[in-house]
């Protein structure tokens, strides 16, 4: 029976995954510039040193895209289209900035369109290489720097010695105990759920990195603590691909008799395995560790010799995440007109298979209006796994 109080934390957690602005438009009324960023691979440990808050942005699943199909084709990213419809009704009139990257071209052209049609106060866009080369690094490391004299300007500060160091260990804290976090999800069964752990980690993007850094401690502390948690299910899960800002489609997986255990996705575990490791200059650093420890299949990774070898190389560390979470099946998930990882399933899938983890494809529409026939499908793949 669960103690009374022992999920006082992660109510709150839900509370602010639920309500994600509250936050940043309260900091906004009080002074502070709040900056908007697309994708993972935004080097936002500037944005703190500069004393300004960087913010996710996220769409919304629940609501249908009803303004941006006017400016943008129907055939892109379902998840940026979604963005784009909610800056376009208010969703996002709290920003004093907007940084974006070529993630993918959707992600590049939506950028353009919400900078022609909000004009806001900073604005600039990252050219990322698609590559993990030396050439590639030393190309990041100078739009690092360009980016980071750009944040300087808007400021009205520059940085000096040791700012950028003190947020990038900021940064490496919250890694840390993301880490930490997922470390518990070992247990069997484990003690926090899949749902409940998208939602903390979306609320962690939502807020300013030490009070994130705090609700992350508080949320572990409650987790170790609490009875009453998850129950114990015959399947181990990986789940892999999109960005998933919305825990629908993890709830009905969940509810067939899955502990979801590990993820692989950009708002999950991807970009907190590593620390920015400060060797020598801190822009360059942060430029290597965004471009080559972030696995994203939007970066292309030196082919091996051969066809086996080319895919340890690109997903060996997946290996590692199968291995020491003790998973018995994956879910590589992709919604409709990602394109960056609908290509990399049929590969991932290959590797997989030479490793002997089952794994289940399942495309799905970002809206997520038709869940029936995915638990269908879902359901057809557990009777096989027996």
């Amino acid at each position: 029976m669960e103690n009374k109080g022992s999920n006082e934390r992660l109510a709150m957690v839900r509370d602010i995954y639920e309500n994600r602005d509250r936050r940043a438009r309260h900091l906004k009324s009080q002074g502070k510039k709040v900056i908007g960023y697309v994708c993972a691979y935004i080097p936002i440990e500037m944005i703190t040193a500069l004393d300004m808050v960087p913010y996710r942005i996220l769409g919304s699943p629940g609501e249908a895209i009803t303004e941006a199909d006017a400016h943008l084709q129907t055939v892109l990213c379902p998840f940026i289209r979604s963005c784009f419809d909610q800056s376009l009704k208010g969703g996002y009139d709290f920003l004093d900035g907007l940084v974006s990257c070529h993630s993918c071209d959707t992600v590049h052209a939506v950028s353009q369109f919400w900078t022609y049609y909000f004009k806001p106060a900073f604005d600039y866009h990252i050219e990322i290489p698609h590559r993990t080369s030396d050439a590639s690094i030393k190309y990041f490391s100078n739009e690092c720097k360009t980016f980071m004299r750009k944040l300087e300007e808007f400021a009205g500060i520059e940085l000096a010695a040791g700012m950028l160091e003190e947020s990038i260990l900021l940064h490496n804290q919250q890694r840390a105990l993301v880490r930490e976090l997922y470390e518990l999800k070992k247990e069997d069964p484990p003690p926090i759920s899949g749902v409940e752990t998208l939602q903390l980690l979306v609320a962690v993007c939502s807020l300013p990195v030490k009070e994130g850094n705090a609700l992350l401690r508080e949320s572990i502390r409650e987790v170790k603590e609490r009875t009453g948690g998850p129950e114990k299910q015959p399947f181990r899960f990986l789940m892999w691909g999109s960005p998933l800002d919305d825990t629908v489609l993890t709830e009905m997986i969940e509810g067939c008799g899955v502990n979801v255990v590990i993820d692989d996705t950009c708002l999950g575990s991807r970009v907190y395995w590593d620390d920015v490791k400060i060797i020598s200059d801190p822009v360059e650093d942060m430029a290597r560790h965004y471009l080559v420890d972030v696995r994203c299949p939007r970066t292309f990774r030196e082919m091996g010799s051969t066809y086996e070898t080319d895919l340890g190389s690109r997903f060996g560390y997946i290996k590692d995440l199968v291995t020491k979470w003790q998973t018995n099946g994956a879910i590589l998930q992709s919604m409709k007109y990602c394109d960056t990882h609908g290509y990399e399933v049929p590969a991932l899938r290959d590797y997989l298979k030479s490793i002997g983890m089952p794994a289940f494809y399942l495309e799905h529409e970002y809206m997520m209006v038709a869940l029936a026939p995915l638990k269908t499908r879902v359901q057809a793949f557990l009777e096989m796994l027996g």
